[in-house]
């Protein structure tokens, strides 16, 4: 356990240089959700039967939560990247722990993301949005988002080290923007039909998208809904356990044996 501490800390640190290094990719990561939001918020906000300012309330929890979802693109991109260009194989020469390079990619990915969401949570308060409930509850709730992150990144990871190569990567990348629109992360999913309506309350983001809300107290949990937006808290938590329960085991084997 010490060794991987030590090791995956060391990863940490060389994660977080790459990214302090590739300042393009940390700015666009930081105005994309913004820009949503305004574009969304102002439009979306416009054409639905909710006001524009209580849509606005909707909504920030949702991009949140599809900010999150991201973390299979992120991770899969530069685990695809590293292994592309040979770095993987140099990591496996050395003598560390198998399971600190993804732990410590998924570790620094955390970090950015939470430093990355006070501006979007300060432009949320700028245009209407509030945290309506208790401050433990708004913790939890940010506990929950990052919890998500991280799981999603050891997806990301995953397909990552198994396409090894950054275009293909980069490709499956832009499909993971479909997961949020099959979700409640943008819209109410009760006038859906009732079969898009299933599929997007069992998608893991409107779980989590519906807890966030319950919990800054910006919207009640929906009447009739699936049983992980119906329980929101306990199905994100479920959600999570199952993607990180899949996907650390693989991508650590993964990483282990490469191509074999």
């Amino acid at each position: 356990m010490s060794m991987l501490a030590h090791d995956g800390t060391a990863m940490l640190g060389r994660q977080l240089r790459r990214m302090r290094n590739n300042p393009g990719l940390l700015i666009l990561t930081q105005v994309m959700p913004v820009s949503m939001l305004l574009f969304f918020g102002y439009v979306f906000g416009s054409a639905l039967a909710m006001p524009g300012e209580e849509y606005r309330s909707f909504l920030v929890p949702g991009l949140l939560v599809a900010t999150a979802a991201g973390g299979i693109m992120t991770g899969m991109f530069q685990a695809a990247q590293d292994t592309h260009r040979g770095v993987t194989d140099r990591f496996r020469t050395l003598p560390m722990s198998r399971t600190a390079v993804p732990l410590g990619q998924a570790a620094a990915d955390v970090v950015v993301t939470a430093a990355g969401t006070v501006p979007f949570l300060l432009v949320g308060l700028a245009v209407g949005w509030r945290v309506e409930g208790g401050p433990l509850e708004a913790l939890g709730a940010m506990g929950l988002l990052l919890l998500f992150r991280f799981a999603c990144t050891w997806a990301g990871m995953y397909i990552g080290l198994l396409t090894r190569n950054e275009e293909a990567a980069g490709q499956l990348g832009g499909a993971t923007f479909l997961l949020p629109l099959l979700s409640s992360a943008y819209i109410p999913t009760g006038g859906l039909p009732d079969w898009l309506r299933t599929v997007a309350e069992w998608n893991p983001i409107s779980a989590l998208a519906t807890a966030l809300r319950d919990l800054f107290g910006n919207a009640p949990v929906p009447g009739g809904a699936a049983w992980p937006v119906a329980h929101p808290v306990a199905g994100s938590l479920l959600w999570c356990a199952v993607l990180l329960g899949i996907f650390v085991p693989l991508a650590v084997r993964q990483y282990a044996h490469g191509e074999r």
